[in-house]
């Protein structure tokens, strides 16, 4: 592939691992200058050290919103500038819990980090990106967005909710050339899913293909590049069809 990141400054949350890891590596293979932002200290410092100069960390809490500040300040005092911003740290629910069962101790949470989270690293990245220029911000939702389901109402909720405020911010920030799209990941085995993602792919996504964290890395580097230059405000799926609808299932007609 092409350099086509040649000059940027990115910032991903949520670095450390997964989706997040696999996009920093990918942003720095296409020559940005990336920050690592997570609570994972030690993953992510590793991840950075291995990937030499064109990468530093700096350990954030995504729902401090002081902590998203000193990591704005730092990109641009680290690497001169701030053009991407990946806000893609998150946090799932308790996985098998019906609604009627669920004591919601966790909604603070995940409100704190998937929404709270979003929408302060959008601001404090806009708000320099407003002043110089512009730039892209990416916004990580999921199918349980776009697709509703039983279990995981907070989550859902919250995600949903981040596909909506992105929509809108993508509106208030386009004057200021800044662009604001969302990602939503499909069935991708990361640290936040305890379960087989591959026998739950099988009776849900249309694709037979297993999805991979790179998978929704590339799609990071589109909305990233130049190639989205005139796109904002819209919803990728990256998820073999599952938000369409379930595959067709084979009918024995003997």
């Amino acid at each position: 592939m092409g350099r086509e990141l040649s000059g940027k400054v990115a910032v991903v949350t949520g670095g450390a691992s997964g989706i997040g890891r696999a996009t920093v590596e990918l942003f720095v293979e296409e020559g940005a200058e990336v920050v690592v932002a997570d609570v994972d200290a030690e993953r992510g410092e590793e991840v950075a050290a291995r990937l030499g100069a064109a990468a530093a960390f700096k350990r954030t809490d995504v729902a401090n919103a002081d902590e998203v500040q000193a990591l704005v300040d730092f990109a641009v005092a680290r690497f001169g500038g701030l053009h991407v911003m990946l806000n893609n740290a998150g946090v799932s629910g308790a996985i098998g819990v019906r609604f009627l069962n669920d004591d919601l101790e966790d909604f603070q949470r995940l409100i704190a980090v998937n929404l709270f989270g979003v929408m302060v690293g959008s601001q404090r990245a806009a708000r320099h990106m407003a002043k110089s220029g512009g730039g892209s911000i990416i916004n990580t939702s999921s199918i349980a967005a776009l697709k509703a389901g039983g279990g995981l109402v907070t989550y859902r909720a919250t995600k949903a909710a981040v596909v909506h405020f992105s929509k809108s911010i993508a509106i208030d920030l386009a004057e200021h050339g800044i662009r604001v799209n969302c990602i939503a990941p499909g069935l991708i085995q990361s640290g936040m899913t305890t379960y087989d993602v591959g026998a739950v792919a099988r009776h849900i996504q249309p694709l037979k293909r297993r999805g991979t964290a790179t998978d929704v890395a590339n799609a990071a580097l589109y909305l990233a590049s130049e190639r989205s230059a005139q796109v904002t405000g819209i919803v990728l799926p990256v998820d073999g069809g599952t938000s369409v609808g379930n595959p067709v299932k084979q009918i024995d007609a003997g």
